[in-house]
């Protein structure tokens, strides 16, 4: 009986994103959601969504808090490619496809390196953020990503008839 109990209560106390939780999505606040639930890890966003801002990114930028990114949106999905020409310190990047899920993790990306880093498959956005942030909350492909952008994380609730 005792071992019976044990997957419930483990269900229990794992920290589990509400229905609440997840249709309050700020625009400028990026949550990663693993496939079962919880919520790896909480960036705040700066988002580029001009194709002046895109080009620009984050570079020049000396440093970049362990909480805070900066969110690509394309206007379509497709493969989509990064350099880090006058980007000064090490990032990581995330691939984001329509859906909202991560398909592509590239650790480490190297400053100031001009090799295009490929999404490998159509995205609609990236999210990058300090170097070993992916590593460090575990953020993997297949985690969603709860932002206003992609709705099938954040649909607004049900209303009532």
């Amino acid at each position: 009986m005792r071992y019976r109990l044990l997957p419930l209560l483990t269900l229990l106390l794992t920290p589990q994103i509400s229905a609440a939780e997840l249709y309050d999505c700020p625009s400028d606040e990026v949550r990663v959601i693993a496939s079962d639930g919880t919520e790896r890890a909480r960036y705040r966003v700066s988002v580029a969504d001009e194709p002046a801002e895109r080009e620009r990114g984050l570079m020049f930028l000396e440093e970049l808090p362990p909480d805070e990114g900066m969110l690509f949106l394309f206007e379509a999905p497709g493969e989509a490619g990064f350099w880090m020409r006058n980007t000064l310190i090490p990032l990581d990047l995330l691939f984001i496809d329509e859906a909202g899920r991560i398909v592509r993790v590239h650790p480490d990306a190297v400053p100031h390196d001009e090799t295009p880093i490929w999404s490998g498959s159509p995205v609609i956005g990236a999210l990058e953020i300090n170097a070993g942030e992916a590593a460090r909350n575990r953020i993997v492909p297949g985690d969603l990503v709860g932002s206003p952008y992609f709705p099938s994380v954040c649909e607004a609730p049900p209303t009532a008839p």
